[in-house]
């Protein structure tokens, strides 16, 4: 369960990343007004925060996949794999959405989605078994 919690810590994170990425380096950047800012940018900055609120939206799906299979009994081994997955692949839908790879960005948001409907399916079933 450690790589579960540890992949939670890292997903919550990773709001936090992307908005340092989209303002890091820039010299115009308005900390005083930072979202009005962020709506004026264009290229990999613009992206970066579009992760950033895609980051955003995707926890609270994924947090509670995992807290359900692990207050269900889904095997905790398994709950760690699917966790470490999803983090991979977000990190992965990150680094796409950043560099513009569109495709690619759709096929890892994918996995990662499915990856948290596949906690959601096994605790679920682990319910249905008691």
């Amino acid at each position: 369960m450690v790589i579960s919690y540890g992949s939670l810590l890292v997903a919550g994170l990773m709001p936090v990343v992307c908005a340092g990425i989209a303002k890091s380096g820039f010299k115009g950047y308005d900390n005083r007004d930072p979202r009005a800012w962020l709506a004026l940018q264009t290229g990999f900055r613009a992206r970066a925060n579009a992760a950033q609120a895609n980051c955003f939206e995707a926890f609270p799906f994924f947090a509670v996949g995992v807290i359900l299979a692990l207050l269900t009994g889904v095997d905790p081994q398994i709950v760690d794999a699917s966790s470490l997955f999803f983090v991979v692949m977000r990190v992965a839908y990150v680094f796409c959405y950043i560099t513009d790879k569109a495709k690619w960005r759709t096929i890892v948001w994918s996995a990662a989605y499915l990856t948290v409907v596949a906690l959601y399916a096994l605790a679920i079933l682990n319910l249905q078994m008691d």
